[in-house]
């Protein structure tokens, strides 16, 4: 953190922590979840059946009309992942600016779906809808996008009124400032101190 090098799912977990204070704070624990990247990620979180087994074990865990977020890591490059397992709505937010991603975390993100949908005794939508945020601030530098990751998690939180997709629907020229992600490493280092001191 102090060096600004790759951050690990530790440190992403422990601002997780971090932001769902601000939730308890906000009264918005209703509204939003936090997922464990080391249930998603590519390395060492099993086979996509049980990566997308253990995602809608959290979603039924969850509250009605929650959103999940979700961090993912594909083995050198962190994304978030945002889901509405009611609505079967995902947005996707992928600090480079690459279009929606395909393949293995697409498959896993829809199955885990249609497994909550089943253990609901739901009749879901034959395809789930994905959303690209095309609006999001695109990272500078090199391994900072867990950086940018923790970034676009603080403004979701932040956003009382829950507009944030709409904000990051269109393509826009913002991006966040080298004080920006400061503000977010004080804030974990200021959570993370607390428990050096008791």
């Amino acid at each position: 953190m102090a060096h600004m090098k790759e951050v690990s799912n530790s440190i992403i977990v422990m601002y997780m922590s971090c932001l769902y204070q601000k939730l308890q704070k906000f009264k918005m624990l209703h509204m939003i979840a936090f997922i464990d990247p080391a249930q998603t990620g590519v390395l060492g979180c099993g086979n996509p059946t049980e990566r997308a087994r253990s995602l809608s074990a959290c979603y039924v865990k969850g509250k009605s009309g929650q959103i999940f977020l979700v961090p993912y890591n594909s083995g050198c490059h962190w994304m978030l992942t945002v889901v509405n397992p009611a609505e079967e709505v995902v947005h996707f937010m992928d600090p480079l600016k690459r279009r929606l991603v395909t393949g293995e975390w697409k498959t896993i993100v829809d199955n885990s779906i249609k497994i909550y949908n089943a253990q609901k005794t739901k009749k879901g939508r034959k395809i789930v809808t994905w959303k690209n945020c095309a609006g999001i601030l695109e990272q500078q530098g090199d391994k900072t996008c867990g950086f940018w990751i923790m970034h676009y998690m603080k403004d979701i939180v932040e956003d009382k009124n829950q507009e944030w997709s709409a904000k990051w629907d269109r393509k826009g020229s913002n991006m966040y400032t080298q004080d920006d992600i400061d503000e977010v490493r004080a804030e974990w280092a200021q959570y993370v101190a607390q428990f050096q001191e008791s």
